[in-house]
């Protein structure tokens, strides 16, 4: 699952046209919906910070927990950056995910940035429901976003090329992606080049990322099995409904048992 391993230098700059603002006040307007007591947040698959970075903007105190050392280590430098007040909010651990446990209890679990898209086996995604279930407390939220089957096979994955550059590398990705409808699985080939500024030298990383998309009767199933109700489902962003177009989805969901 080390799939970002190689290039976690250039995360930030691949998706610097990301709004991590808009997303981060996206989830805090979920949080005000359907749990407006939230205080806790845990984020599956925080990445670099950016999310957890703006969520503490609002006071949630935000434990992230990634499984490169490499994110969290840019995740960590960015938190110093913060006014202390915020930065005491921030606490990030190491972790896969499917197994992480923390020991203690959230009022939300998060999980963005198709996370869960990333646990391709059936096994995969239970494992990472259980990790979710096992640190909300009672009346708890969950909510994750996931690529959506329907808008996947309706709109089909292309190659696309993406170009970005700072005053230290230019960055040109080009990612090749292949459909496995039997496995609803997408797998997309990486090919990333990395140009210095200065001395003009390429240097060349390749990668493959598996992503699961999924389909609503089959997150109504895996929430079930956790004793989790789905509470809130739409278009991640816009809200709408979803629909043979929609590539992303939220899902908003309440730990309805109490027990383990």
């Amino acid at each position: 699952m080390q799939v970002f391993g190689d290039y976690a230098r250039y995360y930030n700059l691949l998706y610097r046209d990301k709004d991590y603002q808009a997303e981060a006040e996206f989830v805090h307007e979920l949080l005000k919906k359907y749990a407006p007591t939230t205080k806790s947040i845990l984020e599956l698959g925080c990445g670099t910070g950016k999310h957890a970075e703006q969520l503490v903007k609002w006071g949630y105190e935000v434990c992230g927990v990634d499984l490169s050392a490499d994110m969290l280590a840019q995740a960590e430098a960015r938190s110093q950056h913060l006014p202390p007040e915020q930065s005491a909010q921030l606490e990030f651990h190491q972790g896969d995910i499917r197994n992480f446990r923390l020991h203690r209890q959230f009022d939300a679990v998060i999980s963005l940035f198709h996370v869960f898209s990333y646990q391709t086996t059936n096994q995969d995604l239970q494992a990472a429901f259980a990790t979710a279930k096992a640190h909300l407390k009672p009346e708890g939220v969950l909510i994750f976003d996931c690529w959506y089957g329907p808008g996947v096979l309706s709109d089909r994955p292309t190659v696309r090329v993406k170009r970005l550059d700072d005053q230290e590398i230019t960055v040109t990705r080009i990612a090749e992606p292949l459909l496995n409808v039997n496995e609803n699985l997408v797998t997309v080939n990486y090919q990333v080049l990395i140009k210095n500024a200065t001395t003009q030298q390429t240097s060349e990383l390749q990668e493959s990322h598996q992503m699961r998309y999924l389909f609503k009767p089959e997150i109504d199933l895996l929430l079930q099995c956790h004793k989790l109700e789905l509470i809130a489902y739409g278009e991640w962003m816009t809200n709408r409904i979803p629909n043979d177009k929609t590539w992303n989805v939220y899902a908003v969901a309440k730990f309805i048992g109490a027990g383990k």
